[in-house]
């Protein structure tokens, strides 16, 4: 986050000489003064815009090589209204193919290490149990070691289509 806000901040600049530029190979006084902070402004702003939108890729290119992603969540904000014409991702689940575990007593049943990422969240972990041949997945429900919730979510599910096209 700090190093993101030092380029914003170099990008300002940067927007700023580059208007003071333009301003002194046309001649003094022939560009507004005005345009000097609104050049730094919108240098600002792209800087953020585009760090926004590749903090998936470069968080996606950070991981090892066993992780796969199983589901992406794009949206949009009102506060960001740039948004709106193109969702930028939000979060996205990464299955751990390298830990993926087989039941010895059932056939089609994987343990997996599943990581939730999220723009300026840590990252959380979770383990599931996901049923390949029934298409369900046990979701963590207490952390206790008690029975398993199923829930029956069908094979089109991205975490269960993922797990099971992984092994």
């Amino acid at each position: 986050m700090f190093f993101e806000l030092v380029a914003v901040v170099v990008a300002g600049f940067a927007g700023a000489g580059v208007v003071l530029a333009v301003s002194a190979v046309v001649g003094r006084g022939r560009l507004p003064r005005w345009l000097t902070p609104v050049g730094a402004g919108l240098a600002m702003l792209i800087a953020t815009i585009s760090s926004e939108y590749s903090w998936y890729d470069r968080t996606r290119s950070a991981m090892p090589e066993d992780m796969m992603v199983a589901d992406v969540v794009r949206g949009s904000a009102w506060w960001r209204p740039w948004t709106f014409a193109v969702p930028m991702v939000e979060r996205f689940v990464a299955l751990d193919t390298g830990n993926l575990r087989r039941n010895e007593d059932e056939a089609g049943l994987y343990l997996a290490d599943l990581y939730f990422f999220g723009r300026w969240r840590p990252v959380q972990s979770v383990q599931v149990m996901v049923d390949c041949e029934d298409g369900r997945r046990a979701d963590p429900f207490r952390g206790d070691g008690g029975e398993p919730v199923w829930r029956d979510v069908g094979a089109s599910d991205p975490i269960v289509s993922t797990v099971c096209g992984a092994v």
